[in-house]
């Protein structure tokens, strides 16, 4: 059974030059929930046959992108319930931190993106609900999901892991927060594509996408891992590019189109390096942040 606890504040466990190893899952998904979950477990025992100590699963990889169209009645699921279950039991055969991407959670009459974390025994570490909510053509999110009330940091057994999901990558606020929180690596899980009919006018998406990343990434000192989805569901072409990039925005694994595990072996003291050569935390001036809030 799920157990949840409280896990007190500690700096990492790792040396300065002791590296863990990350891993992504990027998978298509179909209109069978249970293959879903049971494609999603199978990649976790893989990437942890590879030496992976955290793995992070994408958004709703429980199901087709259901928020392509507008609200018709798509089912929602408790936490914890069969699917936090699974994902619970997991993690602790498999002795790894596990971000279960997100799910379409039910909390009362409140509806939220839900991203479910786990430490290396399987107990539940806690929960993040994803903050900003899309309302496009194709991303229909605000039909289903209401606001989460903000930013943590999750204290594993390995590292402090911060998590945002997908629409939260374009914001610079969110990743300052999980930093402040103490977080070493951020995690995104993460559905986004191109949609057919529309024009990317702005430039590459994808490109973009990445790079905005790689820019938190930067300036908060941290390691930053997105693992998308992958394949075709409607007009949507999901374009995978999960990568895992480290605290100077250096790529140091990056998946294609292709369902796969990606693996990327992180030095997580590089961060600390960085803060103390180029103090971007040490030198910010709060004061002058008013505006950020109005």
């Amino acid at each position: 059974m799920t157990t949840s606890r409280a896990k007190t504040q500690r700096s990492t466990k790792l040396g300065e030059n002791e590296r863990v190893r990350i891993g992504l899952v990027q998978m298509a998904m179909s209109p069978d929930r249970e293959a879903n979950l049971s494609k999603a477990l199978s990649m976790v025992t893989k990437a942890c046959s590879k030496g992976a100590k955290i793995v992070c699963l994408p958004e709703l990889f429980t199901s087709l992108y259901f928020p392509q169209a507008k609200y018709a009645g798509e089912a929602s699921e408790k936490i914890p319930g069969p699917t936090t279950e699974a994902l619970s039991k997991c993690a602790r055969e498999n002795s790894v931190v596990l971000i279960g991407g997100s799910i379409f959670e039910e909390d009362g009459a409140s509806r939220y993106n839900t991203s479910v974390v786990f430490d290396s025994d399987g107990a539940i570490l806690g929960k993040y609900r994803k903050v900003h909510i899309p309302d496009d053509e194709s991303f229909y999110e605000q039909d289903y999901f209401e606001s989460g009330a903000g930013y943590r940091s999750f204290d594993s057994s390995v590292v402090k892991i911060g998590v945002l999901i997908c629409f939260d990558q374009w914001y610079p606020e969110p990743a300052r927060a999980v930093k402040l929180a103490g977080a070493d690596v951020l995690f995104y899980p993460t559905a986004i594509g191109l949609v057919r009919g529309i024009r990317q006018s702005e430039g590459s998406w994808k490109e973009a996408w990445e790079g905005v990343q790689r820019g938190h990434a930067i300036s908060n000192s941290l390691v930053v891992a997105a693992a998308n989805r992958t394949g075709r569901e409607g007009r949507m072409r999901f374009w995978g590019g999960s990568f895992v990039c480290d605290q100077f925005g250096k790529i140091l694994a990056r998946a294609d189109e292709r369902e796969q595990v990606v693996l990327a072996n992180c030095r997580i003291g590089l961060g600390r390096d960085i803060e103390e050569g180029w103090g971007f935390l040490r030198n910010r001036k709060p004061s002058t942040y008013g505006a950020l809030i109005q």
